[in-house]
């Protein structure tokens, strides 16, 4: 059975329209992805480069041929251009419409502007650059774990393999006068392989779009806002992972439990604005002062918890006294005002596996609560001389206060 070919242009036309329209209202309901506004713009101008490719015949050869093709070529820039933006990447203008003005630029060549291979072969190029420039934007932000990537990567590869097989293919397959333009196979091959890769890419798109959102949202979920580390749920999951993880093979740990030194003073003396620069300035001192294998969190208000891998009881205390000088000297003066904000540190070592994280929290509580005792602004680690009872109403961080006999 034979396609078709005017009923496939007919076709692609309303495709590529209702795509387009489709993706630009996902992204008036949610304008956070701005990416899904360029691809939705290219679905539209692939629509209208097949609109005036139809005018063939009717039409001068510059609109039905040079114009559609730079329509087209626009369309896969915008697609390209979409990518970059959606991995936080500015658009290139350049690169936008460099494609076109090139083809355009070419076909006043009369030598081009006569041979058919040549403008396939410069077409196909120029569609193939765009599009494996877009699969190389989405291979480069490959670090966010989007499933979606991938299937879209694999199919903008293959459809730009498919255009640079146009010129041998065209020489191969027969090629109907220009009269006949329509009944040629390469271009009812070509033209229903663009509908099915456009349909399928419009769906993979909006499914890395959704799937984004999503992320972001969990990310959200995770992260604490003001500081950009972890919260209180993130930092007891991930400690939780840590736990399991020196099960399976045995390394030192430790806990870090840190409370910012009369912060509410700092708050009325300096105001708000200023003491929440006084928390970020500990999220960044601490978090510069740790290996990629520990964990930082904030638990809430001043408080903040640091989990260290493979670390015995000296280097855990080492660790803890540098964070707490790093910060003392951070925040002696904080934007022009005399701040002197300093820290109190409990440290809770487990040298044995298994390991009980939530043991091992109550431990550097109970630490902390004596590093107060003792004036504050200092490191104080958990011995067994600290009696410890855990408030068995409230898990991990509720902990009901004992000073050891030596310190009664």
């Amino acid at each position: 059975m034979n396609l078709d070919v005017n009923t496939l242009f007919l076709v692609t036309i309303y495709v590529e329209a209702m795509l387009g329209l489709l993706l630009l209202f996902a992204w008036v309901q949610n304008s956070a992805i701005t990416a899904v506004a360029w691809w939705g713009s290219a679905h539209l101008l692939r629509a209208g480069s097949v609109v005036l490719f139809g005018t063939y015949g009717s039409a001068p050869d510059w609109i039905s041929i040079d114009l559609s093709n730079a329509v087209l070529f626009t369309a896969f820039a915008v697609t390209w251009t979409g990518a970059r933006v959606f991995d936080g990447r500015s658009p290139s203008y350049i690169g936008l419409f460099g494609g076109a003005v090139l083809w355009l630029a070419v076909c006043q060549i009369p030598m081009i502007a006569h041979s058919m291979e040549a403008r396939i072969l410069i077409s196909s190029f120029i569609i193939t650059g765009y599009t494996w420039g877009t699969a190389y934007e989405f291979w480069r932000g490959r670090s966010e774990p989007l499933v979606s990537r991938w299937p879209a990567i694999f199919m903008l590869f293959a459809h730009g393999s498919l255009f640079l097989l146009r010129t041998p293919l065209a020489a191969a397959l027969p090629w109907i006068p220009d009269s006949q333009v329509y009944e040629s196979v390469w271009l009812t091959v070509l033209s229903f392989e663009a509908l099915l890769f456009t349909i399928a890419i419009a769906f993979i798109l909006l499914a890395m779009a959704k799937e984004r959102i999503e992320f972001l949202h969990r990310v959200a979920s995770l992260v604490d806002p003001l500081t950009g580390i972890p919260n209180r749920r993130a930092f007891l999951e991930g400690a939780e992972v840590m736990a399991q993880r020196i099960d399976a093979a045995p390394r030192p740990a430790a806990v870090l439990l840190v409370d910012l030194d009369h912060f509410k003073s700092i708050n009325d003396s300096f105001g708000h604005a200023l003491g929440d620069r006084v928390l970020q300035l500990f999220a960044e001192t601490t978090h510069s002062n740790i290996g990629p294998h520990d964990l930082l969190g904030r638990l809430g208000g001043e408080e903040f918890a640091v989990a260290l891998y493979d670390v015995d009881r000296d280097r855990a205390m080492e660790l803890a006294e540098t964070i707490r000088q790093a910060f003392e000297d951070a925040a002696f003066e904080v934007e022009g005002y005399p701040v002197a904000a300093t820290c109190s540190i409990g440290v809770a070592v487990s040298e044995n596996a298994p390991l009980d994280m939530s043991a091992l929290l109550g431990q550097a509580d109970q630490a902390l609560y004596a590093a107060k005792e003792r004036g504050r602004n200092r490191c104080e680690l958990a011995t067994p001389e600290f009696v410890l009872h855990l408030d068995a109403s409230t898990p991990s961080l509720r902990i009901n206060h004992m000073h050891a006999k030596s310190a009664a």
